[in-house]
């Protein structure tokens, strides 16, 4: 049995879908336990594509249990779209399961979230305009409503009084936005309970039970490690905390329950919405990487931004998360590459520097030092186990599991299930085996 958290290694967009659908197959157990709509997976299967923001990946899986956790915002208009995007497409769905204590992403967050973004004109910070942040800020404000509110309108009514009499003047005098109904809300929201209530669960006691029963249990995080609130490049982040740390407090469960933590990390690196990035291209290669990797947001379809492989951010969040093992995506993406950077320290006021600064005024001065390898030349689509890749492919993942320091599980070689190489099993291989592996990147 083994307990496993999944999270990003840069800026999220990693192809957390791929990997987490992939382990889902081990897995009994699904949790995601932060973010909310403003996250987004895209998984083919049988050349379906599905796209998922809330609902976990491993819902594919007819014998899995997919639950949101209480760490989570829950918008129920997409909620409830999701599951019948999976019911229309013939998915079983009987094991999804929502976090009675999850809090509701309300439609007042939603406007004020995008007049907020609004008035920061030329400094605004690229929020998805989901309604977030303002969901997360009552959240810690404690005027915010959960899921379990949802369920009686006596109860509904009373945690909404206040807070929507807030926002309406907000609204109203602050944005010159119109006021928003309290009846017509209240009214569509118990709705949204009711078609919910089947899926509602204490989300705490379904989970330590599956651990009580052996259950291997995977921990699911959206975005990446840095858009952490904490720890990533603030204000350039999310209002949550996608690393493995976040698992605890979202799922609602101890650290001694986490077996293992497994880092998703594209073969290069992309960014959307603003703020620094270090290693970010132009011209005709960000053009080449965008174009094959199809770039492109999947909760808001902004286009991303491109750059060669940070070495700098990718050590950065081995130690934030204490990565066991790395699944690198999209290596295919530089099949047509003549040569390869990666970024392995920064210049920083003229000094050398090989670890990520903790001000944001500081890293938007950092310029990457690079070391250039060859390229490879040659597609890589159809390769599926190790000794199937280029030897500078091999090379190139070799490097960058030297330069992080922490071995290579898996690496995703296209969007389709299948085009994928599995080094060793992460979830029930011996913990740190890669070490020794004959096979290690």
């Amino acid at each position: 049995m083994a307990n496993v958290v999944v999270i990003g290694a840069q800026w999220g967009d990693e192809g957390k879908g791929k990997i987490t659908d992939l382990l889902s197959r081990s897995a009994d157990v699904v949790v995601r336990y932060q973010g909310g709509v403003n996250a987004g997976h895209t998984i083919v299967v049988d050349d379906k594509i599905l796209k998922l923001h809330l609902i976990p990946s491993g819902i594919l899986y007819p014998d899995t249990t997919c639950l949101i956790g209480s760490g989570t915002v829950v918008d129920p208009k997409v909620m409830l779209k999701e599951i019948k995007m999976l019911k229309d497409n013939s998915i079983d769905i009987s094991g999804l399961q929502l976090a009675s204590t999850a809090h509701v992403t309300m439609p007042y967050h939603c406007l004020i979230d995008a007049a907020i973004e609004e008035r920061r004109g030329i400094k605004k910070i690229g929020t998805t305009g989901r309604g977030i942040g303002p969901t997360y800020a009552d959240k810690a404000q404690r005027s915010g409503i959960r899921v379990i509110d949802l369920l009686n309108e006596k109860k509904l009514r009373e945690c909404l009084e206040i807070p929507l009499a807030e926002k309406n003047e907000l609204l109203e005098k602050i944005y010159g936005k119109q006021r928003l109904d309290e009846e017509k809300i209240i009214q569509e929201y118990l709705n949204f309970g009711r078609l919910l209530k089947p899926y509602i669960v204490d989300c705490t006691r379904v989970i330590h039970q599956a651990s009580r029963n052996k259950k291997n249990i995977l921990f699911e995080g959206a975005q990446g490690t840095l858009l952490d609130l904490d720890h990533g490049t603030y204000p350039f982040v999310t209002s949550s905390n996608p690393v493995s740390g976040g698992a605890c407090i979202g799922a609602g469960v101890g650290p001694t329950l986490i077996d293992r933590v497994i880092g998703v990390a594209k073969a290069y690196t992309t960014r959307v919405g603003e703020g620094p990035f270090p290693t970010e291209l132009g011209g005709s290669i960000n053009e080449q990487l965008c174009n094959r990797g199809g770039e492109f947001g999947t909760t808001t379809g902004r286009r991303r931004r491109c750059g060669w492989f940070d070495g700098v951010i990718g050590k950065y969040a081995v130690e934030v998360n204490g990565l066991d093992c790395l699944a690198i995506t999209k290596l295919d993406v530089l099949d047509e590459m003549e040569e390869i950077k990666v970024c392995t320290s920064y210049e920083l006021n003229g000094e050398k520097i090989d670890y990520f600064p903790s001000s944001a005024e500081a890293f938007s001065k950092c310029t990457p030092i690079f070391q250039t390898l060859p390229g490879w030349q040659s597609s890589t689509a159809n390769c599926r186990r190790l000794d199937d890749l280029p030897k500078a492919a091999m090379s190139y993942l070799r490097f960058l599991a030297e330069l992080m320091e922490v071995p290579i599980a898996i690496v995703s070689l296209g969007a389709n299930r299948e085009q994928t190489i599995v080094v060793e099993d992460p979830i029930h291989g011996p913990k740190r085996a890669l070490l020794n592996s004959e096979n290690q990147i």
